[in-house]
C-alpha cells in the first residue's frame, strides 16, 4: 500500500502516473492519459479516439461544443511528446463515422497527419470506422498481431476465438467505488495476465462499468485488476471494492 501526504489513503494503492503490468509475457505501461505504452517496441497504443463525434451529432441536429477533436489531439500530442514512440496503434473507433473527412478542420487534420506520419502507424478498424482512414499515414487492418500481442477493436469472449495477449477497446471501461463517504466513477484499464481492455482516449466518450454484463465472459470471475484513471494519477483497485452502477438481477 502506498500512502499520500498526511497518511490518508486515496482510492487504494496509488501508482502515480504509470502502472506496469504484463500481458502474455509482454511488459506494458498504463499511463494516466489513458494510453498504453509497450517499452520494448517503443509503441504507443490508444483506443476509441472518436474524432469528430461532436460534429457527427451536430449533423443530426444535436448541438454539442465542436472542440472534442482538438482536445483529443492535444492529449494525443502530449502522449507522443512524453513517450516519443516509434510506432503508434489505434485500437479502432479512431473516427466516429466514415464521413469524418468532410467535417474535420484542415488544422486538426494536419496535426493528426503530423503525429501519425512521424512513426509507424496502424489503424485497427472498429465498428464506427470500418474502412481505412482516407489520406492519412499508416496501414489499416481488422487485427494487428505483433509478437505475443493480438490487437483488435472488440474483445473476444473466452472460448469464442479469444487469443492470449489480446489488447482491445470498444467497451470504454470505467470503475466505480466508494471512498471516504463519496462515490468515485472513473474510466479505467482492466486486465488480467492474458488480456487488457483500454479506456476510451477521446475527449467526448462515455464509459461502461466493468461490473456490467457486457464484461461477462471476458475475465475469469473476479480474477482481474481495474486501474482507475484520475486527473494526475492511477490507482489499482481490487475487484471486491468495485461497485456496479445499478444492482444486477440474479441469474
Amino acid at each position: 500500500m502506498i500512502w499520500c501526504a498526511k497518511r490518508r489513503k486515496v482510492w487504494g494503492p496509488v501508482v502515480s502516473r504509470h502502472y506496469e503490468f504484463v500481458i502474455n509475457g509482454v511488459k506494458l505501461l498504463a499511463d494516466v492519459s489513458g494510453a498504453l505504452y509497450r517499452p520494448d517496441k517503443h509503441m504507443l497504443i490508444v483506443a476509441d479516439l472518436h474524432f469528430e463525434k461532436a460534429s457527427a451529432f451536430a449533423a443530426r441536429g444535436v448541438a454539442l461544443p465542436p472542440y472534442d477533436t482538438a482536445a483529443t489531439l492535444q492529449r494525443l500530442a502530449a502522449a507522443f511528446d512524453q513517450f516519443k514512440p516509434r510506432a503508434f496503434v489505434s485500437l479502432g473507433d479512431a473516427f466516429h463515422d466514415d464521413d469524418w473527412p468532410s467535417r474535420m478542420t484542415p488544422a486538426d487534420r494536419a496535426e493528426l497527419a503530423r503525429l501519425t506520419g512521424a512513426v509507424e502507424t496502424v489503424w485497427v478498424t472498429g465498428n464506427h470506422d470500418p474502412t481505412p482512414p482516407i489520406g492519412l499515414p499508416g496501414a489499416a487492418m481488422e487485427i494487428f498481431r505483433d509478437a505475443n500481442l493480438v490487437m483488435r477493436h472488440e474483445p473476444m469472449v473466452r472460448g469464442a476465438g479469444f487469443e492470449a495477449g489480446e489488447l482491445a477497446g470498444h467497451l470504454h471501461p470505467c470503475a466505480k467505488l466508494r471512498q471516504r463517504g463519496r462515490s468515485l466513477r472513473r474510466r479505467c484499464f482492466v486486465h488480467d495476465a492474458a488480456r487488457a481492455i483500454l479506456p476510451a482516449f477521446g475527449a467526448l466518450t462515455g464509459s461502461l462499468n466493468v461490473r456490467d454484463v457486457a464484461f461477462d465472459g471476458l475475465f475469469a470471475g473476479t480474477e482481474y485488476q481495474a486501474v482507475m484513471v484520475g486527473a494526475a494519477r492511477l490507482a489499482a483497485i481490487q475487484p471486491n471494492r468495485l461497485l456496479p452502477d445499478r444492482a444486477r438481477a440474479p441469474r
